[in-house]
């Protein structure tokens, strides 16, 4: 659904403006708004595009891990800075054979592409 096409940009794009249209009022001192959007991690090539209409939003990331989303390929969500973006994950984590290991490397990975 979020690539149909509407009259004038798709709808993922239309949505992402009214967002940010009603971000603004909800905006904190850092410059982020406690208006935010889930962002999947599974089309990682509408995140740079939804980062530049919601600027001030902060993004949950689903999707990484079991779902197929790769944490290396996240940076764009965090671009107004490392506090911009949620990367949770639950499958890849609980179902690995060492969870706390599988959460460390996550962890590693995410902050990684949140200082590119």
């Amino acid at each position: 659904m979020q690539d149909l096409p509407a009259p004038e940009l798709p709808l993922h794009e239309r949505l992402a403006g009214i967002v940010d249209e009603l971000s603004g009022r909800l905006a904190g001192e850092c410059g982020l708004s406690g208006m935010g959007a889930v962002v999947g991690a599974t089309a990682p090539e509408h995140i740079e595009r939804l980062r530049a209409l919601m600027p001030r939003s902060i993004f949950l990331v689903p999707g990484v891990g079991a779902q197929g989303g790769k944490a290396e390929l996240l940076g764009p969500a965090f671009s107004a800075g490392r506090a911009a973006a949620i990367v949770p994950a639950s499958r890849s984590i609980a179902g690995a054979d060492d969870p706390a290991a599988a959460a460390e490397a996550l962890r590693v990975a995410v902050w990684e592409v949140s200082t590119s």
